[in-house]
């Protein structure tokens, strides 16, 4: 299971960076388009289809995250790292008691 959740996080991270690399910096999308009088892919069209893609590659990214990191948390009986570092500390023997002079 988290190799297939891996695969799907690493071929959306690869389209969210192409994606993002697509748009302009102007907010143009692709900057394509024909005619002003509007047509299906102006460039405010793009921009909005460009925008729309990130959004929802982006909340995929997170999703696929969160679900990585629930599945590397779900086989460890250790709640944290410090709970971990603790159980595995050895423990000091006793020191010895020095008797009093009476």
């Amino acid at each position: 299971m988290t190799t297939v959740l891996l695969t799907i996080h690493i071929l959306i991270a690869i389209s969210l960076v192409g994606c993002v690399l697509l748009q302009r910096s102007e907010g143009g999308g692709l900057g394509i388009g024909g005619s002003a009088g509007g047509g299906f892919m102006t460039a405010r069209g793009t921009a909005n289809l460009m925008t729309r893609v990130t959004a929802i590659l982006a909340a995929c990214f997170f999703l696929t995250s969160i679900g990585l990191a629930i599945l590397a948390g779900a086989g460890n009986e250790t709640v944290s790292i410090v709970d971990e570092v603790i159980e595995s500390t050895p423990e000091l023997p006793a020191l010895p008691t020095v008797p009093t002079g009476q």
